[in-house]
């Protein structure tokens, strides 16, 4: 049964274990959370909306999407950040821990699993046509997203170019996505400083629906307990400890293996992204996938879409595609550990140097979260970020269309300017036909991600058994 405690005195500095909500009860909604956490980031804040306020009653709309606007901006996967957050603002530092590393955990162990399958029956007709008709369904979710994103963020002329600047920047210029994200940034705080109305704008991942819950009716109150407070000593001291597990083993790769090795660069790339990528999960995939193909050669462009088919599959967060792609650089430069020890080892390195990060963004910076609150020149910042990341986000589409719909594409340069371009006659029928019918699926009709990604990869199966496409 559900303990609410309303209008709670004035004076209260206590925790949510004082109002009815037990390290275990939380535990246990944290793992729930978890495991129906798929559809991106919107999808998992309105699960954790739904449970957490609507359902739960712990905390209060105003509290939540508090959190969530500092989460925005910060690098790394909003959602599983919020997590962490409304998990340590319940029961301190432990509960950070522990619904922060839940949220990520079921979707670590299923897509280490998916993993093996791919390198072990990646040409069996059944797993191929899976991958098949992931793509075409992925496909449609990334427009999708360009869609949900641009209407929310683009409201006016101004935000419209820097989203068409950071388009042309990255797909024809090439231009690095922290560059772009660092240039918008910059433009936004100016904007703002200088009161320019275009940069005032809101944004934000909508969640609320129905009657708004306060946080005077809530468990937690509206209150905030002793350890919410700003602490100089205890920041310093977190901060220290998630710094020391960050990057001792990044340096010790560095030393022990050299900068050339294949975990080496695993660890230095990743934990580069974790510090760079503002602007959602993907913004944080066109990042990786121009990185991780294009410099590094770790896997091709079809494996990049098979990687996002098993994160949008899959609960947690979808940057977790990263653990995809740091399992298949090590599988296919293993040196003289086994193939599938090394892809293990590569899987975990990379889920550690991207989410320890996480957890000392939140537990360093949460206490400071007042003041922010308000501050309308770093909203206009954000902003602005946010603009960029819609011209990031439709480079990622249109990357993904070129790979997923031809079968030969080829670098065009033309002065400065050099991108991909398919050749048209390679054209393959079949994956047009099924993303086109995954586009209707998702905008003219507005089937479920879920739904959607079944019945396309139950198409693509079909193909290839049948010997329709091989």
């Amino acid at each position: 049964m559900n303990r609410v405690v309303v209008e709670l005195p004035a004076s209260n500095g206590s925790t949510a274990q004082d109002h009815g909500i037990t390290f275990g009860d939380a535990a246990r909604v944290w793992a729930r959370i978890a495991s129906l956490s798929f559809g991106g980031p919107a999808g998992q804040i309105a699960v954790m909306h739904r449970i957490l306020v609507e359902e739960k009653r712990w905390i209060g709309e105003e509290r939540f999407l508090h959190a969530l606007n500092y989460c925005m901006l910060l690098p790394g996967p909003e959602a599983q950040q919020l997590a962490a957050y409304i998990g340590w603002l319940l029961h301190k530092t432990k509960g950070g821990l522990v619904a922060g590393g839940l949220f990520v955990l079921p979707g670590f162990v299923a897509i280490l699993g998916l993993s093996y399958l791919y390198v072990l029956l990646g040409h069996a007709p059944l797993i191929t046509g899976l991958f098949f008709g992931l793509k075409a369904a992925v496909l449609a979710v990334v427009i999708e997203a360009v869609v949900r994103i641009g209407s929310r963020a683009l409201k006016n002329n101004i935000m419209r170019g820097i989203a068409a600047a950071a388009f042309v920047a990255i797909f024809f210029l090439n231009a690095p996505f922290p560059l772009i994200v660092l240039t918008a940034g910059i433009g936004g705080y100016i904007g703002g400083r200088s009161g320019l109305s275009a940069f005032m704008g809101g944004g934000g991942h909508g969640g609320a629906s129905g009657n708004v819950v306060h946080d005077r009716d809530t468990a937690l109150g509206e209150h905030l307990p002793d350890h919410v407070r700003p602490n100089l000593a205890w920041s310093l001291k977190i901060s220290g400890i998630f710094l020391f597990l960050w990057l001792v083993p990044v340096v010790a790769l560095l030393a022990i293996l050299g900068p050339d090795d294949v975990f080496t660069r695993i660890a230095t790339f990743f934990s580069q992204m974790a510090m760079v990528t503002f602007g959602g999960a993907y913004a944080v995939l066109a990042y990786v996938a121009q990185e991780a193909v294009g410099t590094y050669g770790w896997l091709r462009p079809g494996e990049m879409l098979d990687g996002l088919g098993l994160a949008e599959t899959t609960p947690g967060p979808l940057i977790m595609v990263t653990q995809f792609v740091g399992f298949l650089a090590a599988f296919r430069d293993a040196g003289a550990l086994p193939p599938l020890v090394a892809a293990t080892l590569g899987a975990i390195l990379t889920t550690w140097v991207t989410f320890i990060p996480c957890f000392l963004w939140i537990f360093a910076g949460a206490p400071f979260l007042e003041k922010l609150r308000g501050n309308r020149t770093l909203s206009a910042a954000l902003g602005a970020i946010t603009a960029a990341v819609v011209g990031v986000i439709l480079n990622l589409a249109i990357w993904f269309a070129i790979h997923t719909l031809f079968r030969d594409v080829r670098e065009v340069r033309v002065a400065q300017f050099a991108f991909d371009f398919p050749v048209l006659t390679s054209l393959h029928i079949p994956a047009a036909l099924l993303a086109l019918g995954a586009a209707v699926a998702v905008f003219r009709f507005k089937v479920g991600m879920i739904p959607v990604l079944a019945t396309t990869s139950a198409i693509g199966v079909a193909l290839y058994l049948s010997g329709m496409i091989s």
